[in-house]
């Protein structure tokens, strides 16, 4: 088993946040002096830390280094700039503190309460999880939180389709017209998935895996639907993001990866879908993207448009068909 996630605690009352280090499961390591904190932090054998916590009224402790210079050596490190500081503080204490100059991320009040110690510091440790998986360009859940949802519908034993997008035809894009509109078309196709997806009941979700690589879940009913708007709202919207010239010709003339000069038509969308059904479960993350692989190489084939392709081994297609029949797929 590997080690447990650190936090450090540079504070008054060490009882109360020893219990609460070990009821949600991590390990405190605490400080006498936040030189010794700093010290600790700027070692080479250091973890680092998933949250730290620094005590105003303990900060004031003789010997010790002032709030915004402690905050400021902390956060100055690169691979700090992610680790929320947790203060704590008396009421009075809180209107001093300015949050646009202090790199804080969120607070405690005395008198401390343990069980709101411990939800504090398991909202904190959820908040800077999601913040750090997620993408920067679009702010949507990446690689972690995307095998987290999958892994937990697996286990769980959810219906569901996992739909794998990607765009054919986005680096000759992205060369011939420079990153700055890259970037758009991808925040395009973030928000086009989002709309979506979100109009969907049940269990949804959209992630962005990195590059042109998303990923959606909805109940398999409305996998198909949820595809073909994608793809109609992709590519209703996709010419606009090309100079006249480009879409009269429909295609633009860019070098491959090998520095050939070739020809390549307007971007379209690839969807490849797996489904999670009783009648074919998935035993973990790692067979379902073997599956996608294999359906995202079919979609490509077609060079002429935007594609979607289902799964319909191992009793999908018949699960599909009795939906049809019972007038369940959304259209």
């Amino acid at each position: 088993m590997g080690s447990k996630k650190k936090i450090f605690f540079f504070v008054k009352d060490k009882e109360i946040f020893k219990k609460c280090a070990e009821k949600i499961g991590v390990k405190g390591m605490f400080f006498n002096s936040s030189q010794e904190l700093v010290q600790s932090v700027y070692s080479q054998t250091a973890e680092v830390p998933e949250c730290i916590v620094v005590d105003m009224e303990f900060e004031k402790f003789k010997n010790n280094i002032g709030l915004k210079d402690l905050l400021k050596s902390i956060k100055n490190t690169q691979f700090l700039l992610g680790v929320p500081v947790l203060v704590i503080c008396s009421k009075d204490g809180l209107n001093s503190l300015d949050f646009n100059e202090l790199q804080v991320d969120d607070f405690l009040l005395y008198p401390l309460d343990e069980l709101v110690c411990i939800k504090m510091l398991e909202v904190i440790r959820a908040r800077s999880n999601r913040t750090l998986d997620a993408n920067p360009l679009t702010k949507l859940p990446g690689n972690t939180s995307i095998i987290n949802k999958v892994t937990e519908l697996i286990e769980e034993e959810k219906d569901f389709a996992f739909g794998y997008v990607d765009l054919d035809n986005f680096k000759a894009f992205n060369d011939k017209y420079g990153f700055a509109r890259g970037d758009d078309v991808i925040r395009l196709l973030a928000r086009i998935l989002v709309n979506v997806v979100n109009q969907v009941k049940g269990e949804n979700f959209v992630g962005h895996i990195g590059g042109d690589d998303f990923v959606f879940i909805v109940p398999p009913i409305y996998a198909e639907t949820v595809s073909r708007q994608i793809i109609n709202f992709f590519d209703d919207i996709i010419p606009s993001f090309y100079d006249e010239e480009d879409l009269k010709r429909g295609k633009i003339i860019a070098e491959d990866r090998q520095g050939n000069i070739q020809e390549f038509p307007i971007m379209k969308v690839s969807i490849a879908i797996a489904i999670n059904i009783e009648k074919r479960r998935f035993k973990h993350y790692g067979e379902m993207a073997k599956v996608l692989a294999e359906l995202k190489e079919v979609a490509k084939k077609n060079k002429e448009r935007s594609t979607y392709v289902i799964d319909r081994r191992n009793g999908v297609l018949d699960y599909l068909n009795s939906l049809k029949n019972k007038g369940g797929i959304e259209k």
